[in-house]
């Protein structure tokens, strides 16, 4: 049984024990727990474990190849043995003692581990948030047990129970306990190793044995006159997946980049966290930290919101579920696919329980997903099902869009109408290309589509604002239809090729220009989608006419589709003014309201989702 497996079986286990404590919060009238923080500490958890997919061959090969080759003692009967177990046990925890200290240590490693510490709760659904980049470094702790020919197969069981062991200790519903607290990790002294307070800060990193702390000096007992307060001092404040991965990483980068001097460029991911260079801290300051003034990120949702997450969340999780079991045995390509289509999906939920996508759009971003992973996979009958449906979805976003603006008032119909056409001949030519011999409907469709996207950007701008942006695409697209020539580009679709080829590099040309007259992130989001639309289709017609390319339809559906929710989500969160001479339109209602700029979520949440 693999350790994905072993993951899956224990996963309802840790449910009934989150069950149980958020009873006893309940009937003690403790409760700690926030439904969007859980729902992301859970699926932070599953991202984990998901991309652990990919990267435990990083981990446990480097393991295995060091164990193989430079060994200096085997002795595979003697690690096999009882004494032999928990001799490992206790060397594995010594390891991960100094991996753990080191994460606070280091900011490069901090970058990995901070993800586990960003939950501003405490409580079991904490001890799933787990980070997905922890084992591109985390494999070096772990060389003396290799070297000290620990076979693979302990290391791997004994791994396991460090982690399973420490799942208990995330709670403020368990006290001290006496003795055990002295020499073992427990709920108190793992309360204080999560606290922020300067009394707590980087202590306590045993993972079964607090001895490790007592000896080299970072043991802090909890302080009843001090209450532990949770979180990390660079606050996330988003239940974005991705986000949470990146957010320390992206700072190090910042300050790396803008540095002056070549060692502080350095310095900075290998100093502890928090340190910055002066003329880096001069020029970007940040606010000091101040535990009094901590604010608490709980994004208020509405009972239809609380309830379309709890099902999607549900349904992600029985998915990351199903991929976990069957991970170990599938081919790299599938595993490749639906590791994307439930990031996806999990980023979407993220965003709609923030409130910065609306749950039709969640919808959307979800089917696509669906549907390149179920054409990447061969799975037809789902993909005739999820294809169609995801643009179906999108037509009705903008439908309601306009309907609900119109029954407001009087308003500018002609962009709606040129959106909704964009979609319904997007639709018609996916439609078509699912069918066999229909690549030429399929083409004149997808061509209609990109010209009702022209008129659709010409709204309310000049035609190609900026011309770098059309002679580029214009040359871009020349390059493409002279490859695809020279690669055997058959001659009776030369002339309608040449057509497409024209007419999308023009799409792009406008959308970049358009945000460029515009100058706001909707704006610029549009003009991505544009850009990977012309992506999409260069994969697609070089793997039909010039040369099969791997996992080709992940490629080009993955983009295809990214191209459509940018162009959406972008068009409804700033959609094109009346001309002066037009019926004036009224102001889009709550949720589809003009964003003039990007809100940093980061900083802020947006109020009005799309």
């Amino acid at each position: 049984m693999s350790p994905s497996q072993i993951i899956v079986l224990a996963t309802p286990v840790f449910f009934v024990l989150i069950a149980v404590e958020l009873a006893i919060g309940h009937r003690r009238q403790r409760n700690t727990y926030h439904l969007a923080d859980a729902m992301s500490s859970i699926g932070l958890g599953m991202l984990s474990q998901t991309s652990a997919v990919f990267t435990r061959l990083l981990r446990i090969g480097i393991y295995i190849a060091l164990f193989e080759h430079v060994a200096l003692w085997r002795n595979d009967a003697f690690w096999t043995s009882l004494p032999g177990w928990l001799l490992a046990l206790v060397f594995y925890d010594f390891c991960y003692y100094w991996l753990h200290r080191m994460g606070h240590e280091s900011a490069v490693l901090w970058a990995a581990h901070a993800v586990h510490h960003q939950s501003q709760d405490y409580n079991l659904s904490t001890a799933l948030r787990q980070t997905s980049s922890g084992a591109l470094l985390g494999w070096v702790f772990y060389v003396p047990m290799a070297l000290a020919g620990v076979p693979p197969l302990v290391f791997g069981v004994v791994a396991l129970i460090d982690l399973l062991y420490q799942f208990w200790v995330h709670t403020e519903q368990v006290g001290r306990l006496s003795w055990f607290d002295r020499w073992f990790c427990s709920p108190s002294n793992h309360r204080v190793h999560h606290a922020v307070n300067d009394a707590y800060l980087d202590k306590n990193y045993g993972g079964i044995l607090i001895l490790w702390d007592r000896i080299f000096g970072t043991f802090k007992d909890e302080d009843d006159k001090e209450k532990c307060v949770y979180g990390t001092r660079g606050l996330l404040n988003s239940w974005d997946p991705l986000w949470a991965n990146a957010q320390v990483y992206a700072g190090l980068a910042h300050d790396s980049w803008h540095a002056r001097s070549w060692g502080d460029k350095l310095r900075v991911w290998l100093k502890p966290p928090g340190w910055r260079p002066a003329d880096v801290a001069q020029r970007f300051p940040k606010p000091a930290f101040d535990i009094a003034r901590m604010p608490r990120y709980n994004p208020a949702m509405t009972p239809a919101t609380r309830w379309f997450a709890s099902v999607q969340f549900v349904l992600l999780l029985a998915g990351v579920s199903v991929f976990l079991w069957h991970a170990d045995s599938a081919p790299l390509a599938h595993n490749t696919a639906w590791f994307a289509a439930l990031l996806a999906t999990q980023w979407a939920l993220g965003a709609v329980v923030q409130g910065r996508i609306s749950m039709p759009l969640a919808l959307m971003i979800e089917a696509g997903a669906l549907a390149t992973a179920t054409s990447a996979v061969g799975w037809t009958e789902w993909h005739l099902v999820f294809k169609p449906l995801t643009m179906v979805i999108a037509i009705i976003l903008v439908a309601a869009c306009a309907l609900s603006i119109s029954a407001r008032g009087r308003f500018y119909a002609k962009p709606w109408v040129t959106m909704v056409l964009a979609l319904v001949l997007s639709l018609a030519g996916d439609v078509f290309l699912m069918l066999h011999g229909l690549f030429i409907p399929g083409l004149v469709s997808f061509l209609g589509a990109h010209l009702a996207y022209i008129a659709l950007f010409r709204q309310g701008v000049p035609w190609f604002a900026h011309r770098g942006a059309l002679v580029t695409t214009l040359a871009v697209g020349a390059a493409m239809y002279a490859f695809l020539w020279a690669g055997g580009l058959p001659a009776a679709l030369r002339g309608p090729v040449a057509a497409y080829v024209l007419v999308i590099a023009l799409m792009a040309a406008q959308a970049l220009g358009r945000a460029r007259a515009l100058g706001t992130s909707a704006a610029r989001m549009v003009a991505v989608g544009a850009c990977l639309f012309m992506v999409s289709d260069s994969l697609l017609a070089t793997h039909r006419f010039v040369q099969a390319l791997p996992m080709s339809q992940f490629w080009v559906l993955s983009t295809y589709y990214a191209a459509q929710v940018l162009i959406v989500w972008g068009w409804l969160r700033e959609p094109v003014s009346a001309p002066a001479d037009a019926a004036p339109r009224v102001d889009a209602p709550e949720g589809m309201q003009a964003t003039h700029a990007l809100v940093d979520h980061r900083r802020a949440v947006p109020s009005r989702p799309v």
